[in-house]
C-alpha cells in the first residue's frame, strides 16, 4: 500500500511547522501520511523542530530539492555539489529517505539543442558525486526528469533510467512527475513501465498543477500505468496553492490554482484515491 503524501505548497507558502500544524486536522481527516518539504536554501528549514512535529503527529516527511536559484552541474560541477552537501545534511536530519527532486531542469541551463556527449558525460560524473555524498548520510538520491522548458539532460523516464543504469550507484532512484510526464512521455504506460525497476517515488500532479480532476490529466491511465509497473512507494500529490511571491515567480505559478486552497485536499486527495482504487492501487 502506497502512502499519500501532500506537497507543503498545498499547506503553507513555505516550511513553516506553525503555519502547517493549523492544517493537521484537515490532514488526518484525509488520510495524509506524508509531507514534502521543500529545500529551497539549507538554511530555511530547522530539522529537529520539524522532525518533532512529524513525530507528534505520525507523519513522515520527504525532503525535496527547489534550489532558489538554478545552478550548472555540468559547467560548475563543484559549485552544484557545494549546494548540494548541506542540503542532503537537512534532509538526513529530518528523517527523509532520500533527498526528492533532482531534476536537471533546476542544476543545468538550456543550451537551446539537444543534450550532447560532453554534457551528458558531466552530469553523469556530477551524479555520481552527488550519489556518493548522499549515501555518505544514509540517503536515497531521486533523479526527477523534467520538461523541456526547465532543461534538456533528463527528460523522460528512460533517459533517467539509463542514467541510472550507466551510473551503477545502488541509491539512485527515478522519481515521476504526471505533469511533466503529460508533455514529454509517448504515454504513461511506456514511461512507468521504462522506470519501474529503478521508481522510488511518484508525483501526482495536475495538468493545470491545479485539484486533481478539475485538468485534462488522463488519471485513469496513470494510475492503470502506476498499477502494472508494481509501485508501492510514496505518492505525493502537488499543487501549489500557498506559494510565496518568490516561489510563484520561481515556479512560474502566474495565477491561483484554486479559488480555495483547501480543495486542494479536500476535493483532490478523495478524487485521486476514487481513481486509484478503480485501477487497483491501494493508497493509505
Amino acid at each position: 500500500m502506497s502512502t499519500l503524501g501532500l506537497h507543503t505548497f498545498a499547506l503553507a507558502p513555505q516550511w513553516d511547522v506553525a503555519l502547517v500544524e493549523r492544517k493537521v486536522d484537515l490532514l488526518k481527516e484525509y488520510g495524509v501520511g506524508l509531507i514534502e518539504v521543500p529545500l529551497a536554501r539549507p538554511g530555511d528549514v530547522d530539522a529537529r523542530l520539524a522532525r518533532a512535529f512529524a513525530n507528534r503527529h505520525g507523519l513522515a516527511l520527504a525532503a525535496a530539492l527547489l534550489p532558489a536559484r538554478p545552478f550548472d552541474a555540468v559547467g560548475e560541477p563543484q559549485e552544484a555539489l557545494d549546494f548540494l552537501q548541506p542540503v542532503l545534511a537537512t534532509a538526513a536530519e529530518l528523517g527523509s529517505a532520500a533527498l526528492y527532486g533532482l531534476s536537471s531542469g533546476g542544476l543545468a541551463r538550456i543550451t537551446g539543442r539537444p543534450a550532447d556527449r560532453r554534457e551528458l558525460d558531466g552530469y553523469a560524473r556530477f551524479l555520481d558525486r552527488a550519489a556518493r555524498a548522499a549515501r555518505a548520510v544514509g540517503l536515497m538520491l531521486c533523479i526527477q526528469p523534467c520538461s523541456r522548458y526547465e532543461g534538456h539532460l533528463i527528460n523522460r523516464a528512460g533517459d533517467a533510467a539509463a542514467m541510472i543504469e550507466r551510473i551503477g550507484a545502488e541509491n539512485l532512484m527515478v522519481e515521476l512527475d504526471t505533469f511533466p510526464m503529460q508533455l514529454e512521455e509517448e504515454s504513461f504506460a511506456a514511461a512507468f513501465e521504462a522506470a519501474a525497476p529503478h521508481l522510488g517515488y511518484v508525483r501526482l500532479s495536475e495538468a493545470n498543477r491545479g485539484i486533481p480532476g478539475r485538468g485534462l490529466l488522463d488519471w485513469p491511465a496513470a494510475f492503470t500505468a502506476i498499477a502494472a509497473s508494481g509501485y508501492n512507494g510514496p505518492m505525493t500529490l502537488v499543487s501549489p496553492g500557498r506559494v510565496g511571491p518568490e516561489m510563484a515567480a520561481r515556479l512560474r505559478v502566474w495565477r491561483p490554482v484554486a479559488d480555495d486552497p483547501d480543495e486542494v485536499v479536500t476535493a483532490g486527495v478523495p478524487f485521486l484515491r476514487a481513481a486509484a482504487q478503480q485501477a487497483g492501487v491501494a493508497l493509505g
